[in-house]
Parts: structure tokens; sequence; C-alpha cells
């Protein structure tokens, strides 16, 4: 039994696990009544995670919640709804086929007689608005909205309620300019005057300053510290994120970096966002032989964006890219490949590969067009070079013409790599290539990239895990908010600069 009158809802040693993973680890967290309870970490630390257990998205795996001094348990949204808990998820959730008030009302709907009562929808809807300061039509398509607009819409759709009590925010901000953020925290502030509780989840270090309340942070799964936010500083809050123990095994090298010719030089790459602003914005970067550069940033920052932009998956992209001191036009993927750029995604099992088929035809599908002898295909050529890639990675495997899914995730990641080194690159673009694989995978997959770059591979890496990012990059750009805010290398790469670096660019808004 837990009861305290200031606690709207208690959590008590929430565990949640996930097949290969535990997202949560014995967390306690205490969502205090009618203050802006700010919730801070890492990419990965199990803020989401924790925010859907209380919204009733998933269910703990072990662990209770408290409300009103009795035990809860949350088996669906409803079920959270029904004790007052909203959630505006960080990941917009609207459907952009209905108008602006349909989605409004969404599950809360007016009726007038057996039919729905489309008047009430209207007004209300324009009364919602109009408190948030965006009359926007309501019979607006939400699909010909900005990005800034349809968040919120999606805030709007959480006041329709009078018995509201908890509103989840996650990374609200992310899509709104600075006068969209003004307003957003004026209608915080009279959610707050009239009891509603609200907990906040955002990588913005001043926002969290000027409308928290009380913080808590959470680092890979499990609870850190929490404290008000009147007694601690930013400095406080980095450390506590990052930990204080900043020194880890990094790869030495056996060539000289220093004197290295540039492979790929791009500079003033601005990549146009969907309803106006820049997902990338005047980016430049630049790429020694041999070299192992690391991309860090929080999500959203443009990461993915611009190893999309060098595959020619955005055509819509702008700059100058240089590539082996010529001037290079970005063609299509294939046109891409035989260039010599390969990418190893960050969702293997969606964009790495073919379920249906078995692990040689996996490792082989980027470079068919190698072993193709006239309108046949030499399929001994094509078993030898992914017995190479096998032995040189290390991949576990009993028989090659197994199915892709009989690997364990590690080995799955090895042949995702195998299939980018099978194209013979020149440079190689890792997308989050430790994600979800056990310690063990992960160092031996650090090895294949320090092995393949003394090999005079170039390769850029995009992690969002500072220990991965500081062990295997020789130099690190930090992306945040669309810009390149730092470059560090040396001394410089330090856990402390990385973190600062990611928040840079955030306190102001632009209209998105």
């Amino acid at each position: 039994m837990f009861d305290d009158p200031n606690v709207v809802l208690h959590c008590e040693k929430i565990d949640k696990i996930y097949p290969g993973t535990k997202a949560l680890d014995q967390v306690s967290f205490d969502l205090l009544k009618g203050k802006v309870n700010v919730l801070i970490g890492e990419n990965g630390a199990g803020k989401s995670t924790l925010m859907k257990m209380i919204a009733g998205i998933e269910q703990p795996s072990a662990g209770k919640m408290y409300m009103d001094g009795e035990e809860v348990f949350f088996k669906d949204t409803n079920a959270a709804r029904a004790r007052g808990i909203g959630i505006i998820h960080q990941e917009l959730s609207l459907f952009p086929n209905l108008t602006v008030y349909q989605n409004i009302f969404m599950c809360h709907e007016k009726k007038k007689g057996i039919f729905l009562d489309d008047k009430k929808h209207l007004e209300g809807a324009r009364a919602i608005l109009k408190r948030l300061e965006h009359e926007i039509p309501p019979d607006t398509l939400v699909g010909d909205l900005r990005v800034g607009q349809q968040q919120m819409v999606e805030i709007a759709r959480n006041l329709v309620e009078n018995d509201l009590r908890v509103l989840i925010m996650d990374e609200p901000t992310s899509s709104l300019s600075a006068a969209e953020v003004k307003v957003l925290f004026k209608i915080m502030r009279e959610l707050l005057e009239q009891g509603i509780s609200i907990v906040y989840i955002s990588h913005r270090l001043e926002e969290i300053m000027e409308i928290g309340d009380h913080v808590t942070i959470l680092r890979d799964g499990k609870y850190v510290a929490d404290a008000d936010i009147k007694d601690i500083t930013l400095s406080w809050i980095v450390e506590n994120m990052v930990g204080k123990n900043t020194q880890y095994h990094r790869f030495q090298r056996s060539i000289d970096l220093k004197h290295a010719e540039k492979v790929l030089e791009f500079n003033h790459i601005y990549l146009p966002k969907t309803g106006g602003g820049w997902l990338l914005d005047d980016v430049s970067m630049y790429l020694k032989k041999g070299e192992v550069l690391g991309i860090y940033g929080l999500l959203g920052a443009g990461r993915s964006e611009l190893f999309e932009c060098l595959m020619g998956l955005r055509p819509e992209h702008t700059g100058e890219i240089t590539y082996q001191g010529k001037p290079m036009r970005v063609g299509g993927v294939a046109d891409q490949l035989k260039k010599g750029f390969a990418l190893v995604p960050e969702d293997r099992q969606r964009q790495g590969l073919v379920q249906s088929l078995d692990i040689c035809k996996n490792a082989s599908l980027a470079s068919l067009e190698s072993f193709r002898r006239g309108l046949l295909m030499n399929y001994p050529a094509e078993e030898k070079a992914v017995d190479a890639q096998i032995q040189d990675l290390h991949i576990k495997v009993a028989d090659k013409h197994l199915p892709i899914l009989s690997l364990s995730g590690g080995n799955q990641q090895k042949v995702v790599i195998a299939k980018g080194l099978m194209t013979q690159p020149t440079v190689l673009l890792m997308d989050e290539p430790s994600r979800g694989i056990d310690i063990g995978a992960k160092t031996e997959v650090f090895e294949i990239i320090h092995e393949f770059s003394e090999r005079g591979l170039s390769i850029i890496v995009i992690s969002s895990e500072l220990k991965e990012i500081m062990a295997i990059a020789d130099r690190i750009y930090v992306l945040s908010n669309g810009k390149c805010t730092a470059e560090l290398e040396g001394d410089g790469i330090t856990e402390d600069n990385l973190v600062r670096a990611s928040y840079a660019g955030l306190g102001t808004g632009k209209s998105a």
C-alpha cells in the first residue's frame, strides 16, 4: 500500500523486459501532484518505456503502480484514461486523412441521437484551438498542416476530457517554433493551476530549467537520481545522465590519419522538412581514407537523413559533395553502390534483411551484379565470396543455406555488414551498427570496424551510445536539430563535450 497526498501516481520497482534487452530495471518513480515532473536521460535510458507503462500502452514485466492509495494496473490505454491519464506521443499519432476536429474528438465523440454531432465537434475544436492560440480551421485535413500545427492538434486531443489528472508529454516541443513553445508553456501553467500533474520528457535542457519543478534521471533503464529543479544546475544533470566514469577502451590506430587524404567531403548540405524548415541545416563534414568518423546526436538530429542523402534516398537535398577529389552528383541507390558507397541500415529486420531468403542470398543481395555472367549467375563464385565473408567476419553459421532468422541477432547484424562489404565499398556507412545485439556481439562488431578501417576502408558510424562512439571513432561530429554543432577529436572527445554539443541549438525553435 502506498498513500502520499503529494504523489498522484507511484511506480515501485518497475521492470520491463523485451527479447534480448531489459528496458527498465527496478525503476521507482513518484509523479508529484500539481507539478511539472521532468524525466530525462540519454537515448535508450527507458524514459518513453516508463511512460508507456503509466499510459497503458505497455504493461510492466514486474513491479506495481499506485494511485489514490490503491494498486492499479492498466491493461490498455482506455484503462489509463479512465484514471485520467493522457499522453502526447513523441511520434505524432494523428490521422492525416481526417480533419482537425475529427482527430481532436477521436474516441471522445459527441452524439445527437444515433448520429455524430459534428456541430459540437466543430465548436469544441475551435474553443480548444483558440485556447492554444492556434485557430486552425477545424475542418482542415491534418495531412495539409505543417508539423508544428499537427503537434498542437495532438496536444488539443488531450484537452478534450474534463477529468484529466495526469498529462504525459514526450518531446512535445520537438517540432514547435520558439513562439509555439511559449504558448505551450503558458498552457502547461494553466493545467498546473487546475491541479493537473504533468510528466515532461525533453532533450532541451534550457526548457527543463525553465518549466520543470522536479527532475528524475534514468540511465541504462535504471533510476539514477531525482531533485527539485531549484536545487540543481545543468552540470548536475549532465553528470548524472552520463555517469562519472569517463575512462573507456579506445582502439589504437597503426595508420597515420593526420596526413591521410580526404576521400569524401560535403559542404552546405540542406535537406528540407515537409511543411517547412530543415532536417539538415547547412551541414559540412569530411572523411579521410581509413578513418572511422563518428556522428553523434539525439533522436531527430538528422543523423540517418545525412546517410540517406549520401545513398540517393533524398534527391531533394542540396549542397556540394566531393568524392575522391572530384565533384559528385548523387544518383540512385544502385548508382551510389557502383561508386563505392554501402549502407548498413539502422533497422536490420526491415531494411537490411530479406527474411524469406537464406543467409547466403542475404549476404550477396547487393552485389549480385558482380556474379552475373551474361544471362546466367556464377553461383560457385557467389558462394565462395560469401564463405570468405563468413570467415572474415567470424559469422557463426552451421550452413549458409539456412534461413536468415536461424541466426542470433549479432550474427544477423554481421550478415548485413557482410552484404555491404561484398560490394567492395570505398565508404561504408553504418547506422547504429550495434543496436539490438548483446555485449559480446557488440565487441565483435567494433573489432570488425577497427580491422577494416586499418585495411584502408573509410567508415562513418552513427551511434546513440556515448561509450560506443567514444571507443570506435577517430573523430566525431555532433548533430543537433539538423545543425552540426561540434567537431571533436583527440582529448576533446569527452562525454561532457558530446552531451553539451548534442543539446546545443535546441534552445531556440524555428518554424517547422
